[in-house]
């Protein structure tokens, strides 16, 4: 039987509060295969390549699907409730981590939480204007017959667009990520286990809800089965 995830506490020791639940983590670094796989098969070009493009887009999609579905439902740090913030709290978080003063937060914190909502933002119209892009020569997205030509090249240069509007926020969060690391504050460990050694206990994510994970994945499944049967 796998360890239990919702239970951080080992007999003897205490090694930190279970902060970010495995819905999330997975989501996360299955993202990141997808981005980077779909970067690489958009700049190579090829057909097999372009294939793996199309697949790898259609599951950023389902992924941002159910990071939507799972920021309205899931655990506690991981509704958007929970870390987004107005500008007031953004402005004034920036301005304290600039002074080296910023108080650390269990989730993510204000600037964070809007990076997180921008990339997801930035992904969504990235894989649905792929959908129904082309490049006037013998390739086209699974939703093209759907969208005549001029609105695929409209929707096509949006495409284009975004990649270099994701490439900056990806930087900036990547950026964002080792400044936090150099006041010794690791935003990537965390991710991978899900415990903060240095959280508040009371602050902990509570057992994950996979009742409702399960029920989000397959919402976030079903319109990307329907694109893939249209390809």
């Amino acid at each position: 039987m796998a360890p239990d995830d919702d239970k951080p506490e080992v007999p003897g020791r205490t090694v930190g509060v279970r902060v970010w639940d495995l819905p999330v983590r997975l989501f996360h670094w299955i993202l990141l295969v997808c981005v980077v796989t779909s970067v690489a098969t958009g700049l190579t070009g090829g057909l097999w390549q372009m294939d793996l493009h199309m697949v790898s887009g259609c599951t950023i999609l389902g992924l941002v699907l159910f990071r939507a579905i799972w920021g309205l439902i899931g655990g506690r740090h991981a509704r958007f409730a929970a870390f987004v913030k107005g500008p007031a709290a953004v402005a004034r978080y920036a301005a304290e981590f600039v002074r080296g003063r910023a108080r650390r937060t269990v989730g993510h914190n204000p600037l964070g939480g809007w990076s997180v909502v921008l990339i997801l933002l930035a992904l969504a119209v990235q894989a649905g204007t792929g959908l129904f892009a082309n490049d006037d020569i013998f390739l086209e997205g699974p939703l093209y017959k759907y969208a005549g030509k001029e609105l695929s090249d409209r929707l096509t240069g949006i495409h284009n667009l975004m990649s270099r509007v994701i490439y900056v926020l990806v930087a900036a969060h990547v950026g964002a990520v080792a400044a936090h690391r150099f006041t010794g504050h690791d935003l990537v460990k965390p991710m991978i286990t899900g415990i903060k050694p240095d959280a508040d206990p009371a602050a902990g994510d509570g057992p994950t809800r996979w009742g409702r994970a399960t029920a989000a994945a397959v919402v976030a499944a079903l319109p990307v089965a329907w694109i893939l049967s249209q390809w």
